[in-house]
């Protein structure tokens, strides 16, 4: 068995505000294969891996928000494995971009990243369906976000935007889902912007899953109808929530995520309607 690397400390720093329009990203529809510059163990299963951009002389050119597809490994079938993933990097690193990777036992992408050479080639490339919700979001009062696990990622890109633009008076309430601490990711990220911005975010942890036994102070349990009405803003039009997790979390908070047009859940039954709902 191979020797697992040690654990690093890693934040994505501070919020920063670099957003380009759709249709400037360097991976365009067609499969590009870049450079695996880094990686680090952050926590029991999870990593961050840096790439190298194709034209190194530049940043990725990411809209916000949106994500990318990563192909590598070959699956039972003996496909190609292919994942969507959300950078956690901004537009201001040039040559670089980073990816925040839970990596499962199962998880082919995951394990055929976590075990490639530094050196090694990866392909990526990005699809109309990948670009989201675009920043300034609609430019609202409120945001709500209701995220699971992995689902954070695209929610540290929105954060970005918003935290980073001092003249955005956005506030964020976020009620964020996982089994135990540790498997909360960007858990270090957060809690430097929960210092930081204060005035404009905060993140309320709960674990399903966490020992008895331990030291977590926090909510146990699951994200409930009580706690989004304790902590996000109710239903009007300077509010926006963002979902983001599992599938059972849209089964459970607004409905499938390829329903746009309308808001079931717990979400609809607060009165929430599709304008004040975004799926991702």
């Amino acid at each position: 068995m191979a020797k697992e690397m040690p654990l690093s400390s890693w934040s994505c720093g501070p919020p920063v505000n670099a957003v380009v329009p759709p249709g400037t990203c360097q991976f365009t529809e067609e499969w590009k294969k870049v450079t695996l510059k880094s990686k680090k163990r952050i926590s029991g299963n999870s990593y961050v891996f840096t790439f190298s951009t194709p034209d190194e002389t530049l940043s990725l050119n990411l809209p916000t928000c949106s994500c990318i597809l990563a192909k590598g490994g070959t699956d039972a079938e003996g496909k190609p494995a292919v994942r969507p993933y959300t950078p956690m990097s901004t537009n201001a690193m040039i040559g670089e971009f980073e990816l925040l990777i839970k990596v499962y036992p199962d998880g082919v992408f995951g394990n055929f990243i976590k075990n490639s050479e530094i050196g090694a080639e990866i392909e990526f490339k990005q699809i109309p369906i990948n670009v989201k919700i675009q920043y300034p979001f609609g430019s609202k009062k409120y945001y709500g976000m209701l995220v699971g696990g992995s689902g954070i990622t695209p929610m540290i890109q929105a954060l970005h935007a918003i935290l980073g633009n001092e003249k955005d008076k956005g506030a964020v309430n976020m009620l964020f889902g996982n089994k135990t601490e540790g498997d909360i990711l960007a858990h270090e990220t957060l809690d430097d912007w929960t210092s930081t911005h204060g005035d404009r975010l905060s993140v309320t942890h709960v674990l399903s899953h966490e020992n008895a036994k331990s030291s977590w102070k926090g909510q146990r349990g699951y994200i409930t109808k009580d706690l989004i009405q304790k902590h996000i803003a109710p239903p009007s039009d300077d509010v926006l929530v963002f979902v983001c997790g599992p599938p059972v979390m849209y089964d459970v908070f607004c409905g499938p995520r390829n329903e746009r047009d309308k808001v079931t859940g717990i979400l609809g039954e607060l009165g929430y309607n599709a304008s004040q709902v975004y799926k991702f």
